[in-house]
């Protein structure tokens, strides 16, 4: 018997789940990256430490996703079923359930819950609209 490829099994897990869409989850990882960094810095290579709040990484986020995308980023987010924080969350205990993610006895679902408002962190423009 042959192992699954761990990234095939990743995305047949997020696919069978159906909330977010791949691209999501994308953008979580590169977030979980950012975090790492600013809290870490070169020390995460060297000691492989690499555990953050959901505060962290829901801060980090946000940022990258309006350096990414600017007064977009609410409707970016909107587009793939993340309206809140806690859509970080349900994103990252996903993983965890399924092995490709770790916890602490400390985490919760309830870390994500609340982080920031989405209308004040990405200006409150909803004014744009995504076409197919």
């Amino acid at each position: 018997m042959t192992q699954e490829d761990p990234s095939n099994a990743m995305e047949r897990v997020i696919r069978s789940d159906g909330r977010y869409p791949p691209e999501a989850y994308s953008l979580l990882h590169e977030g979980l990256s950012k975090a790492v960094q600013e809290i870490y810095g070169d020390d995460a290579q060297t000691t492989g430490r690499r555990h953050v709040s959901g505060r962290q990484l829901c801060l980090a986020i946000r940022e990258m996703a309006i350096e990414r995308w600017g007064l977009l980023a609410k409707t970016v987010l909107a587009r793939w079923n993340i309206h809140s924080t806690l859509d970080f969350g349900n994103m990252v205990y996903l993983l965890i359930e399924h092995d490709f993610m770790r916890k602490t006895e400390e985490d919760s679902i309830d870390d994500f819950r609340d982080v920031y408002d989405f209308d004040k962190a990405f200006g409150g423009h909803d004014d744009f609209e995504l076409k197919e």
